[in-house]
């Protein structure tokens, strides 16, 4: 198989996606359910349609790309990633994995014709959480790990609901169809790294061998609001300060902690915002990330109690809403075994990494096969306009992509 039709493919498709809700200041926005998320949806099913595949769209947004195969009785192979963003995001991140997926399926439809077991292309309508206090609500939604229960009455930063939003964009999510899925065999995602340890490496590809784990909190601290120049400093009861201290131990103890372990707050409002006023409310974000799940749960225990005596410290009160908690996820060794060979034979360098992200692959190696597979990231940019991955190594990951995709769908080996 040449590499170079699937390389121009995808770098073609890769283009065409960043015209969609591109940022006059740089980047690209798409966030769930948006104008430029619905406009994004409607291209990929357009080039999935030109592709020779049969599209469909599920009760959530997810679109797909079916190359039917000659064994009715096998489970399907589904590749692809997520079409939305985060505010004034890169060009590739989740975006690659869904123009690969198009231009290898009709790399291998061109090629060899139908496939022993069916193919899919995904392109995941929301993984960031960029828009809603959630994330995998796509992925979520096809591995059963996500419910509407509870779910739709979430609002956006305009105090839009979740509801509100599906109904906007044509998806009733009263409707009664639905997007689990039971009947996919094996799942296969290229991404980028989104860090540096591939370029610094010099190395083609990433053999991704665990998905770290990951909590996401929102942290609410009340205090009292109180004028800044009458308010004696014994006083006060200043949430933004007991804040502050919280966040400089988190710090401090994700260095200390090491072992790969990595905590950020991201996000941050104090209440009411105001110059001449004390801070009386604060809430900011807390994520915390690792890959065995008892160190994990150890870090954000240890975490909570701080926080607890910080608060007491400070006369505030402190307490947490956790809206994210995702286990780690090894990859399946036999898929990266497959990668492995794959990359010896079309001598690609590559090696084991893990990934401090999170990916939708992490929810789909709870029910079947699965692999992921890395391409540099330069200067290890994610999250932000300046993202960047060399043509050359979007042609190699599409490339090795294609190699798993074939052994999967056209090998004899049952999944």
């Amino acid at each position: 198989m040449e590499a170079s039709e699937a390389y121009r493919s995808t770098t073609r498709l890769l283009e065409r996606f960043s015209a969609v809700g591109a940022d006059p200041e740089g980047g690209v926005t798409r966030l769930l359910y948006d104008a430029a998320w619905r406009e994004a949806q409607r291209m990929v099913a357009g080039l999935m349609r030109e592709a020779g595949l049969a599209v469909s769209v599920d009760e959530v947004g997810n679109v797909y790309g079916r190359l039917a195969g000659t064994d009715g009785a096998a489970s399907s192979v589904l590749t692809g990633s997520h079409i939305d963003t985060v505010r004034r995001g890169g060009r590739y991140d989740g975006a690659l994995g869904i123009a690969a997926a198009i231009a290898a399926l009709s790399r291998l439809k061109r090629e060899y014709g139908p496939p022993r077991r069916t193919l899919e292309a995904v392109s995941f309508c929301e993984e960031e959480g960029s828009r809603f206090p959630l994330a995998y609500w796509g992925s979520g939604h096809v591995t059963g790990g996500k419910r509407f229960d509870g779910s739709l009455d979430a609002v956006d930063s305009n105090g839009i609901s979740l509801r509100a939003a599906m109904l906007e964009a044509g998806f009733d999510p009263e409707a009664g169809r639905l997007s689990r899925r039971s009947d996919i065999g094996a799942f296969a995602e290229l991404h980028i790294e989104q860090g540096e340890v591939l370029e610094r490496e010099r190395c083609d590809i990433g053999i991704v061998d665990a998905i770290f784990g990951q909590r996401r909190y929102f942290v609410d601290v009340e205090g009292r609001a109180g004028h800044a120049g009458t308010t004696p400093m014994a006083i006060r009861a200043d949430a933004l300060a007991a804040a502050a201290e919280m966040i400089v131990w988190l710090r401090q103890a994700a260095v200390a902690a090491g072992d790969g372990l990595v905590a950020t707050v991201g996000m941050l409002d104090a209440m009411p915002n105001v110059a001449n006023v004390i801070p009386g409310k604060v809430r900011f974000s807390l994520d915390v990330r690792h890959r065995d799940e008892d160190a994990l749960q150890a870090f954000c225990e240890r975490t909570f109690a701080a926080f607890g005596d910080i608060a007491d410290r400070n006369g505030v009160k402190a307490s947490l809403t956790c809206w994210l908690a995702e286990r780690p996820s090894p990859m399946d060794a036999k898929l990266q075994a497959e990668i492995a060979r794959i990359c010896a034979d079309k001598g690609y360098s590559c090696r084991g990494i893990g990934s401090g992200a999170g990916h939708d692959a992490g929810l789909f190696a709870a029910v079947c096969r699965t692999a992921m597979i890395f391409v540099p990231s330069r200067g290890g940019i994610s999250h932000a306009p300046e993202e960047d991955t060399a043509p050359e190594q979007l042609e190699c990951g599409t490339d090795v992509l294609t190699g798993l995709l074939y052994a999967l769908a056209y090998g004899e080996e049952e999944l």
